[in-house]
C-alpha cells in the first residue's frame, strides 16, 4: 500500500562513473526517507560497489518488483538489473556502461508509465558512452521524450531562485539560431510559466533573452529579435502571461539572480548553462576540486516527473568517493515537491 510519501526510481547513471557514488551517499541521508520512498534503479552489485569505497554504513535489498522493496533508512532497495560489474572499467567510457545506463533510464521510464512509481530521478550518463553502445540520443530529455512520446518538452534549470528554460539544447549552435522561431519560443514560455507556478510561483514573470549581442542593438547585430523574439514575447502577453524581453542576456541574468524575473527563457544551451552552473557550482581553489556541485536539470511537458542532477559523469574523480552528492539531493527534493504540487491539482 502506497503511503504518502512518493515513490522515486532513481537511477544510478553510468556504472563506470560518479553516478552510483552519489546516489549511495544521497541515500545515506536519513531525511530523505522523511520525504519519499527511493528505489535506486540498476546493478546490485554496482551498488555495493560504491557503498564500500564511500565507507557507508548501508546495506543493499536487491529485488526485481517494486512491492519487495523496504524503503527503510540503512538499507538501499536496488532494482536489480544485474548487468554485472566486469564488462566495463570504471573511470571508462564504453559500450558497456553506456548500454548498461541506457537500460537503467528506460526502466525507470516504464516503471513511471506504468505507475509502479510516482517519479524519477537520473544520474549523470555519458553521451559517448550512450552512443557508442548504438543508442542514437543527445541525453536523457531526448531519451524521455522519446519513450514518452511527447512532442513539446523543455529543459528546467533551476538553482534556487534561478529558473532557466532552452529554446533548444543539444544542437550545433548554427542549428540553434536556426531554431529560434515565434512558435518555439511560445511554447517554451508556456512551459516555463506552468512549471514555475508548480514549484510555487502563482504569477511568474519572465524574462526573455536575446541571441544577439545586446539584443541586436536594433538590428545591428542581427534579425532574429525583430522577427522572431518579439513578435513572440508580444503574442505572449496578449494570452495573459506576464513576460518581458528580448533583453541582453548579460543583463536578464544579473536581474535574475536578483530576484526582477522568476525565470528566464534563453535562445540555445550555453546561453543558459554557463550562468547557472557559475552560480550553482563551487570550485575550491585552494584543493583544486568542487565544493559542492548543485542544480537541478527537470524535463518539463513529460507525463512522468524526472528531474536529475545537472553535473555529468566525472570519469577523472569515479571510485575515489570525493563526489559531491548535493545536486543529487536536490534533484530528489524537487521530485517531491513536483509530485505534492500534481496531486493538489488533482
Amino acid at each position: 500500500m502506497k503511503v504518502n510519501r512518493p515513490i522515486l526510481g532513481i537511477t544510478m547513471g553510468d556504472p563506470a562513473s560518479i553516478g552510483p557514488e552519489v546516489a549511495v551517499k544521497a541515500l545515506s541521508e536519513e531525511f530523505i526517507y522523511e520525504t519519499c520512498q527511493p528505489l535506486l534503479i540498476g546493478d546490485a552489485e554496482v551498488c555495493r560497489e560504491a557503498i564500500a569505497f564511500c565507507g557507508l554504513p548501508l546495506t543493499v535489498n536487491a529485488v526485481s518488483k517494486v512491492s519487495d522493496a523496504k524503503f527503510q533508512h540503512g538499507t538501499i532497495d536496488v532494482y536489480d538489473l544485474a548487468y554485472g560489474t566486469d564488462s566495463y572499467q570504471r573511470g571508462e567510457m564504453s559500450a558497456a556502461a553506456g548500454n548498461a545506463a541506457f537500460i537503467t533510464v528506460v526502466k525507470a521510464i516504464d516503471l513511471a508509465m506504468r505507475g509502479e512509481i510516482d517519479g524519477t530521478v537520473t544520474g549523470p550518463i555519458n553521451k559517448e558512452s550512450i552512443h557508442m553502445a548504438g543508442h542514437h540520443y543527445s541525453g536523457h530529455t531526448e531519451i524521455y521524450a522519446d519513450y514518452t512520446k511527447t512532442k513539446k518538452y523543455g529543459m528546467l534549470l533551476v538553482e534556487e531562485d534561478l529558473r532557466v528554460v532552452h529554446v533548444s539544447t543539444h544542437v550545433s549552435l548554427r542549428q540553434a539560431c536556426d531554431l529560434v522561431k515565434k512558435d518555439r519560443i511560445l511554447d517554451t514560455i508556456d512551459l516555463l510559466s506552468r512549471a514555475c507556478k508548480q514549484l510555487g510561483v502563482s504569477n511568474p514573470k519572465i524574462g526573455v533573452a536575446g541571441l544577439n549581442p545586446h539584443a541586436s542593438d536594433g538590428g545591428l547585430f542581427g534579425h532574429e529579435e525583430k522577427e522572431e523574439i518579439l513578435p513572440a514575447v508580444e503574442e505572449a502577453r496578449r494570452r495573459g502571461y506576464n513576460v518581458e524581453g528580448p533583453i541582453p542576456a548579460d543583463t536578464l541574468f544579473p536581474k535574475s539572480v536578483g530576484g526582477v524575473y522568476d525565470g528566464c527563457v534563453v535562445m540555445y544551451h550555453d546561453q543558459g548553462h554557463i550562468p547557472f552552473k557559475l552560480v550553482g557550482f563551487n570550485w575550491d581553489k585552494s584543493s583544486g576540486k568542487m565544493k559542492s556541485v548543485r542544480g537541478v536539470n527537470i524535463t518539463l511537458g513529460l507525463p512522468i516527473i524526472r528531474t536529475s542532477v545537472d553535473h555529468g559523469t566525472a570519469m577523472e574523480i569515479a571510485g575515489k568517493g570525493i563526489a559531491s552528492a548535493d545536486a543529487m539531493k536536490l534533484a530528489i527534493k524537487f521530485a517531491v515537491k513536483l509530485h505534492q504540487s500534481n496531486k493538489e491539482q488533482l
